[in-house]
């Protein structure tokens, strides 16, 4: 039985995708996607490039609208919440190209995804009433327990914009769980790593899932690292889903070996 299964409510998905479409001018980026993530589980999201991984993330996350189709976390609609209020329903986000506060500090960059946790007035913050000590000693407390997950607590203080990208990307998943997830987006985190960080990032997933009690989606071209880690796996191609599985059921499916390999050639004709 899956791990995420233990859960409470693992009968009901997490994450439902319902018939999304979104088009750019005449351009197809999704066309009528649907899938569901479970809770406490890993799906990978693969596929070529162009093939609308980051275009249904940015639909899951806000940025985008879909033209069609719906998202649901745990089966309420997201269509008409705001941008900034996404990360209030619990969904957190790393992105493919790095996006920090270069000239901050690695604490400052972890608190700033702790943000929307305050629930404390302007009032309340201006007279430093107890209520905001609590925040902040509770924000404290997460911050504190990341930084030793994450390996992190030596460059606590340093600027991020000084720290190799590997050690980057550790500050932007830090940002994210820090504001307690119910389903977070990793978007390509073995980017930039070596063969050893990625055997590291693998493990990694696994105890974040355990300890934050959390769903991963996962976007990434890494294929053993996808394969290894997820319980489900979809598959994108052109804007469509041509896959929705178990690892093994992915990878064998003759779909997506077409996707990633093409058609194999035609025999050459025989001679007469």
């Amino acid at each position: 039985m899956p791990p995420y299964a233990a859960h409470p409510d693992a009968a009901k998905p997490l994450l439902q995708v319902s018939g999304v479409s979104v088009r750019f001018g005449g351009i197809v980026a999704l066309g009528g996607v649907s899938f569901e993530v479970g809770r406490r589980q890993i799906c990978g999201l693969i596929g070529p490039n162009g093939s609308g991984k980051t275009t249904l993330f940015n639909c899951i996350s806000g940025i985008y609208r879909p033209g069609a189709g719906e998202v649901r976390l745990e089966e309420r609609s997201l269509r008409s919440v705001s941008r900034h209020r996404i990360v209030d329903l619990g969904i957190g986000r790393t992105f493919q190209n790095v996006a920090l506060f270069r000239s901050m500090s690695v604490r400052e960059n972890m608190l700033a995804g702790a943000h929307h946790l305050g629930r404390t007035g302007f009032i309340a913050n201006a007279l430093l009433l107890p209520p905001v000590w609590r925040e902040a000693a509770a924000a404290r407390r997460g911050l504190d327990r990341l930084l030793d997950l994450l390996r992190l607590r030596e460059v606590a203080d340093a600027p991020v914009g000084s720290l190799p990208f590997g050690t980057q990307k550790r500050v932007e998943l830090a940002r994210a769980l820090i504001g307690r997830p119910k389903l977070l987006l990793l978007d390509e985190p073995a980017g930039g790593l070596n063969h050893s960080e990625v055997d590291e990032l693998a493990e990694l997933m696994r105890r974040i899932r355990a300890e934050f009690d959390l769903s991963i989606l996962l976007v990434e071209h890494h294929m053993n690292l996808v394969m290894r880690v997820s319980d489900k796996v979809v598959a994108l191609e052109l804007g469509l889903k041509i896959a929705d599985g178990t690892p093994v059921e992915v990878q064998n499916d003759p779909g997506v070996i077409r996707a990633y390999l093409g058609e194999p050639a035609a025999p050459a004709p025989a001679h007469a």
